[in-house]
């Protein structure tokens, strides 16, 4: 893979932090594209753009489950690699979630499961391995207060965006109207 389009792609993966402060989906979104057993939800263009050059859907309905790609949360450039930052961040990544979740007629209220990935020892974030999770469910809490879906929290040693601190997929069941 050629290096522009790795740091394209890497970028992508922090589309959360500009995705977040788009007003909305743009015309002509969500989009969705027939797919066998259900369909793919494109929320908005950033996420088309996602689609068409690193091959991923945002979004995957398949009857009344929806399985959603993971959001990286990270650091922003220029900002402090503290606690406060990193809820920010956090805050922006559950944003989009929640947006992809809506363009595919669910909200945070039918996630059944959480999957996340967390670089523990990393030079972008501040805090001990208690902190880094610690921050992750007071936000998820403040999109989710309960009843709690089940969650798998896995620790690795990076993920595509190098700032990144974890990345959250999420399952939701949501019948179709």
């Amino acid at each position: 893979m050629k290096k522009p389009l790795i740091a394209a792609i890497a970028l992508t993966a922090l589309a959360s932090f500009a995705h977040a402060q788009t007003p909305g989906p743009g015309a002509g979104y969500p989009k969705r594209i027939p797919a066998p057993h259900g369909e793919v939800i494109i929320p908005s263009d950033r996420a088309q753009w996602a689609y068409d050059n690193i091959k991923f859907a945002p979004a995957r309905r398949v009857g009344d489950m929806i399985y959603v790609s993971g959001v990286i949360a990270g650091k922003a450039p220029n900002i402090d690699n503290d606690i406060e930052a990193y809820k920010a961040g956090l805050r922006m990544a559950f944003k989009s979630i929640e947006r992809t979740l809506q363009a595919s007629g669910a909200s945070f209220q039918d996630v059944v499961m959480i999957n996340s990935f967390h670089v523990w020892d990393s030079p972008h974030f501040k805090g001990t391995r208690d902190e880094h999770i610690g921050a992750v469910i007071a936000v998820k809490d403040e999109f989710m207060p309960g009843p709690h879906p089940a969650w798998t929290a896995v620790g690795t040693t990076g993920l595509l965006a190098d700032t990144g601190l974890v990345e959250i997929q999420v399952i939701a069941r949501a019948p179709q109207a």
